[in-house]
Order: structure tokens, then C-alpha cells, then sequence
């Protein structure tokens, strides 16, 4: 387990907090690895009835770690820890509450498309950066978000790739409330221990049901993962990254 992924339990909740903040929690092959284990450890667990997510310092987390990111590139779809995490994440049985606190960028905004319930600071800012990386969208993204806010406004969030901050992101039902940032942690806790005390038969077939079949969005982030890899390969792609370490080391 990955030291910048800290665990506890506590009233049949697993909280788990992405613990980089030096670097804004960029995600590491390592805290992929970590959270995959944290999800393991979740659904195997009877005492466990829900998983809370959230940053240390400030920030949900800033997305990959594109030093790491790069130097992983080369490795298989199959052995690649990020696609890995996000496959674990979309086929969770516990269910997952995100509090979302400053940046939460790329991977950061996708994968609270698999939250069940989602709390963000007023500070929070949104952005799926993909395509300006030379990308195509992950984790689902381009599944789930027309399913959420319309073909139109998902275009704009996924094509332009512009941050939208708490408001918005709440006014596209893509988070469930804004909540001040001293008591968001606090609120997003008292949510996932009221989710954890449920019947857990009858909370696990609800969300079944809302969710849909699993099969059709575990094919389309596979789908998503084969041009991902692709263009991540592309001149494209390394030129924009090339530019964004540039800008990151001014």
C-alpha cells in the first residue's frame, strides 16, 4: 500500500484520502494500486456498507501524474494501473461517496461519475483536459456525462475541456450540494455512515438498478482505453505534453 493513500474505518465506513498534497494528489501508479486494494478491501468486508473518498490538503486530486503517467505509457492496457482502477471503480458494490475540496482535474473529475453521492466546497474547480493533452476521454466520461447533462453541454465540457467550478457542476447534477469547505468533510461522512446502517441487500439492488448494465460501461471505458493508448503513442499527444510540463516548470 502506497503511504500518500491513507485508510480508516470507523461506523462500517472505509475512508480513504488521497495523500500527495505536495503535488496536488497527482495519482501515482502506486496510489492506483493502493486504491485498488482499498476498493478490494471494501467489498470483501461484510462490516464495510460504504467507501468516503477525499484530498488532503485542500485538493481532490490534480489527475495523474504525468511523469509517472508517461513513464507507465509503454506498458500493456492490461497491466496499466490507472485503466485497472478505473474498471474496479466502475464494478465497486459498496457504495462510494466522494467530498470534493480545489482541483479535481482529468481522472479527478471522472471518477466521481461512479460516486454514488458526490459533496463539493465552494472552491471546487472541474476540468477533463483530454483532448488539449492530444487524449480522448476516460473512465466512461464520454458514456456517462451526455447521459447526465445532454449531448450539447457534454460536448462542451468534453471538446473545449474548460474547468466549471461547484455551482455549475451542481447545476448539471453532476455533484449532489455544494457545502462550505469547514464542514464539507464532516457532511459527506455523516452521508456515508447513513448510507453504511441501511439494509444492505436492498441498498446494493437499488443501486443495481440505478446504474444499469455494468457490462455496457465496462465495454465502453475498454473502448475508450484502446484510442486512449493509441493516441497517448501519437506525435500529437507528445507535443501537447511536452508543452504542458513546459508551462508546469515556469
Amino acid at each position: 500500500m502506497s503511504d500518500q493513500i491513507q485508510t480508516a474505518r470507523d461506523a462500517g465506513v472505509l475512508s480513504i484520502l488521497i495523500d500527495r498534497p505536495d503535488k496536488k494528489n497527482a495519482l501515482t501508479g502506486d496510489m492506483y494500486d493502493a486504491l485498488i486494494a482499498a476498493f478490494d478491501e471494501a467489498d470483501a468486508d461484510p462490516s464495510i456498507g460504504a467507501v468516503l473518498v477525499s484530498g488532503a490538503g485542500g485538493c481532490f486530486t490534480a489527475g495523474n501524474d504525468i511523469g509517472d503517467f508517461l513513464a507507465s505509457a509503454s506498458a500493456s492496457m492490461a497491466d496499466f494501473l490507472a485503466l485497472r482502477f478505473i474498471r474496479r471503480l466502475a464494478i465497486l458494490d459498496t457504495p462510494i461517496v466522494a467530498a470534493v475540496e480545489g482541483v479535481a482535474v482529468g481522472v479527478g473529475t471522472t471518477m466521481i461519475l461512479h460516486c454514488d453521492l458526490v459533496y463539493a466546497g465552494p472552491n471546487a474547480l472541474f476540468r477533463m483536459p483530454f483532448v488539449d493533452l492530444g487524449l480522448v476521454p476516460e473512465a466512461g466520461s464520454s458514456l456517462l456525462i451526455p447521459q447526465q447533462v445532454g449531448l450539447q453541454k457534454a460536448s462542451e465540457l468534453l471538446l473545449l475541456g474548460e474547468a466549471f467550478d461547484a455551482a455549475e457542476a451542481h447545476r448539471l447534477g453532476i455533484i449532489n450540494s455544494v457545502v462550505p469547505n469547514a464542514d464539507l468533510l464532516a457532511f459527506a461522512t455523516d452521508r456515508a455512515r447513513r448510507l453504511a446502517a441501511k439494509p444492505r441487500n436492498a441498498l446494493a439492488a437499488t443501486r443495481r438498478l440505478l446504474r444499469g448494465d455494468r457490462d455496457v460501461l465496462l465495454e465502453r471505458i475498454d473502448a475508450e482505453a484502446q484510442l486512449f493508448a493509441k493516441a497517448l503513442r501519437s506525435d500529437e499527444a507528445k507535443s501537447a505534453f511536452m508543452a504542458f510540463m513546459a508551462r508546469s516548470k515556469k
